[in-house]
């Protein structure tokens, strides 16, 4: 097999539709894999579309059809010989030609292509070509031959298989790219190759199954080796299907992040004939198994990942693709990103279903980090036909990507969309469908039909929310299944959280802007208030900034000024994330899982992401590093009651003494005590208070404060627009460091929230821990890395040093 990637030569131009005369006249060099958006961006024909209202000087894109160009230089075919054009990526709606022959048509950007050009090649440059058009046009097309389905958006992406947030979502821009977004190239091979391999681990043994396609029918010979074990599979003529199973008693086991370590074995699969290798496969595979428990219990049922034999709770986050540029994702950009999810002490990433099917990096990325993987068949939102030409596409896409991610020992469940089941049944479809198709069969037929074909290692869930096993039971009712909790960001408030006990929470978060230095690259800065057209172009939720409002009403003042409020709303969307993260953990082992929407974000945008488009950590970030923290205590509710909840997320158990006290903001001692707490290993214990401690005279100034060695938890007994706060009660000294500064901070009066907006002072400034609440007398160094020249004491400044005090009065 002699592999030639086809990726320098190209050029890109306009073909067809609204596009402005000076690009039209151009034809540009295009980068490959890349977009057309990307190309022109870089030839400075438009402006960035993350910057401003670039956006929507872009919308002439929607309409437009484009075709890149390029030359093919391969000597002919020999006797026997095979030669594909192989395309892993075409975004989206694509005409390929070569040698002035149309090889084929495309309309799938989640699938590859291969396409026999033997009978093309000959001496000299063979020109090859692919003609884009415009998605939205062909999803329109499609829409009127088989009937509208409900979505939330205008534009109709559930009628053509692109990324669906390539339309537009409520944190994401609407661009709708087109391009060679994956690899392209020349296979030539002979005799017979590889067509697909999947290689699905167990704890102690691997089978791998083969596909050959073959150029002639003799016998061959499939190798197969995973570390120190190895076994042949024989073809005999005419097969193109065979599998061996390897036992390897002492496979070393793969562990989730805070469960174990992570190691994986090689795995080589080579194909020959006689003593001639034809091709072969490398990957590499991880020992474990995955298992989900969904039986009945006295709340309902469970919903309860275990990886060998070994109950997960789930500390999950959302994922969304990193950029909407998807071609200028790195393995290294990819890296970073998981990364923050690890350092927040995340054991899950979710692959959200209105992206991509996201690429092997990433998962070799989670593999070797022991982030688990929930995988959404890539349905968001939306009805979807079952009807042709949808159904085969999807059906395609599915076989090829369940194919490719077998090995992949971080995957661990399937999950059939995302918000679809729940929309049939809450959101109005079933009137505007009239009895039309919108995607059962998919969900509860054919995914699984072929994932028993497939892969039956992995556990499979028809849709998050879903509850799948009992009839008549509302697919988001909390007592069974996936829940996403939704009511307390729209139309509540985050303590709305307590009204329910989820069995596995899968969606749930709270809106802030980006950090400043995020926020500040994009806009102008006549553009920096809540009302600017830019700013509200940045804000793609349905009334964002009236619930952005409203969520701080409840607790805090909504401030005017414009750096106040960007200051409150993260602030808010911390304590949001924190509150509803402390809920679900401490209602273990009858909750099991929490997955925050969202981690990343794909441009700068006001969102409910943790890490902002720039890459930036919101103070939400190091709340719910907090809240995920192995160990933890905190204050929660049940009952109309204040209990202290430890948890205790390890092997061992967990015995401590609890200082609790209830003291004035000048810290004025009232009342205390010092309970000794025992906790089991992967255990909760709910602590019962001394009533002295909840006795507050005067709940404008107290506050009930719990240490466990480092760990602090506070409890208010007013909210923050009643409370006597003193606006000036910390201090900050700054000393230079290696790397950076050092910012000491002191409390003269009971200081809540205690922040250094290090961005704020240097873009690339990075602090190490945020939201410390500190009682009088007590000191708090912050740590910030960069690498600008900066006066220390500017980490002084009233922007920069913040707290919930300086938002008082």
């Amino acid at each position: 097999m002699l592999k030639t990637d086809l990726h320098t030569g190209w050029t890109v131009r306009a073909a067809a539709g609204p596009v402005p005369d000076t690009i039209a006249a151009a034809r540009v060099p295009a980068t490959v894999p890349g977009t057309v958006h990307t190309d022109l961006l870089a030839a400075g024909l438009i402006p960035d579309p993350y910057l401003g209202a670039h956006e929507a000087d872009l919308v002439w894109f929607h309409r437009s059809s484009w075709i890149y160009d390029s030359t093919v230089t391969a000597a002919p075919a020999g006797d026997g010989e095979r030669v594909d054009l192989v395309f892993d990526g075409l975004d989206t709606v694509a005409t390929v030609s070569f040698a002035g022959s149309e090889l084929g048509r495309t309309r799938n950007m989640h699938r590859g292509y291969r396409f026999d050009v033997r009978h093309l090649l000959h001496d000299g440059g063979i020109p090859l070509s692919v003609r884009f058009d415009s998605a939205l046009e062909y999803a329109e097309q499609i829409e009127k031959e088989l009937g509208s389905r409900p979505r939330p958006y205008p534009h109709p992406f559930n009628a053509v298989r692109k990324m669906a947030c390539s339309f537009g979502w409520d944190w994401g821009p609407d661009l709708q790219t087109a391009g060679i977004w994956k690899g392209v190239r020349l296979e030539r091979w002979h005799t017979a190759r590889l067509a697909s391999v999947r290689p699905l681990a167990g704890r102690d043994r691997l089978t791998v199954h083969v596909d050959v396609e073959r150029a002639a029918d003799g016998p061959l010979t499939v190798e197969v080796t995973a570390g120190d074990h190895s076994a042949v599979i024989e073809l005999p003529g005419g097969t193109d299907q065979g599998a061996v199973e390897l036992a390897v008693p002492d496979a070393p086991l793969w562990w989730p992040a805070g469960h174990g370590d992570q190691p994986l074995v090689p795995v080589a699969v080579i194909l020959r004939d006689g003593a001639e290798t034809l091709d072969e496969h490398h990957t590499r595979v991880g020992f474990r198994d995955v298992h989900l428990d969904e039986s009945a219990d006295e709340h309902g049922s469970r919903f309860t990942l275990s990886v060998n034999d070994k109950e997960i709770f789930v500390l999950g986050l959302n994922w969304i693709p990193e950029d909407h540029l998807l071609t200028r994702i790195t393995r290294e950009r990819l890296e970073t990103a998981v990364d923050r999810a690890v350092a927040a002490n995340a054991n899950l990433l979710r692959i959200w279903g209105g992206g991509i099917w996201e690429t092997d990096d990433f998962y070799d990325v989670c593999d070797e980090r022991g982030i688990l993987v929930w995988q959404d068949f890539p349905l968001a939102c939306a009805a979807y036909a079952e009807e042709e030409p949808l159904r085969s596409e999807i059906l395609a896409e599915a076989r090829e990507n369940v194919t490719r991610l077998a090995p992949h020992p971080s995957l661990i469940l399937w999950n059939g969309g995302n918000e679809n089941i729940w929309g049939h049944e809450d959101w109005g479809w079933k009137e505007q469908l009239q009895g039309a198709t919108w995607g059962a069969r998919y969900y509860y037929e054919d995914f699984p039909a072929l994932l028993s074909e497939l892969d039956q290692t992995r556990p499979y869930h028809p849709g998050s929310p879903s509850s799948p096993l009992f009839a008549g039971v509302h697919p988001n009712d909390d007592r069974h299944g996936t829940r996403h909790e939704w009511e307390a960001w729209n139309r509540q408030d985050y303590t709305y959280h307590d009204n329910f006990v989820p069995r596995f929470c899968s969606e749930f978060g709270w809106q802030a802007p980006p950090t400043w230095a995020t926020l500040t690259a994009a806009l102008a800065p006549g553009d920096l208030h809540k009302e600017s057209a830019a700013f509200l172009l940045h804000q793609k939720a349905e009334d964002g900034n009236g619930k952005l409002d409203r969520g701080l009403a409840h607790h805090m003042r909504v401030p005017a000024e414009f750096g106040d409020w960007h200051w409150a709303t993260q602030l808010n969307q911390a304590r949001a994330t924190a509150y509803a993260v402390r809920h679900l953990r401490s209602h273990a082992p009858r909750t099991m899982g929490s997955i925050i929407w969202q981690l990343n974000d794909c441009w700068p945008v006001t969102s409910w992401a943790v890490v902002d488009g720039g890459g930036r950590r919101k103070p939400a970030w190091f709340a719910l590093r907090d809240a995920y923290a192995q160990q933890l205590i905190c204050f929660v509710r049940r009952d109309d009651r204040t209990l202290l909840a430890a948890i205790n997320d390890s092997d061992l158990p967990w015995n401590f003494t609890a200082r609790m006290r209830r003291l004035r903001f000048d810290g004025t001692p009232l009342a205390s005590d010092s309970p000794e707490i025992s906790v089991g290993p992967r255990s909760v214990t709910l602590v019962e208070l001394d009533p002295a401690l909840l006795a507050a005279a005067t709940p404008a100034s107290e506050v009930l404060v719990a240490d466990a060695g480092e760990l602090r938890a506070t409890h208010l007994f007013a909210e923050d627009k009643d409370l006597d706060y003193d606006p000036a009660a910390v201090r900050a000294h700054t000393v230079a460091v290696d790397g950076g500064y050092s910012v000491t901070v002191t409390a003269a009066s009971f200081a809540r929230d205690v922040a250094v907006l290090a961005d704020r002072v240097a873009p690339d400034a990075v602090v190490d821990h945020m939201l410390v609440d500190l009682l009088p007398g007590e000191t708090r160094t912050f740590h910030v890395a960069t690498t600008a020249p900066v006066d220390g004491e500017s980490f002084s400044a009233p922007e920069v040093l913040r707290s919930a005090n300086s938002l008082a009065g």
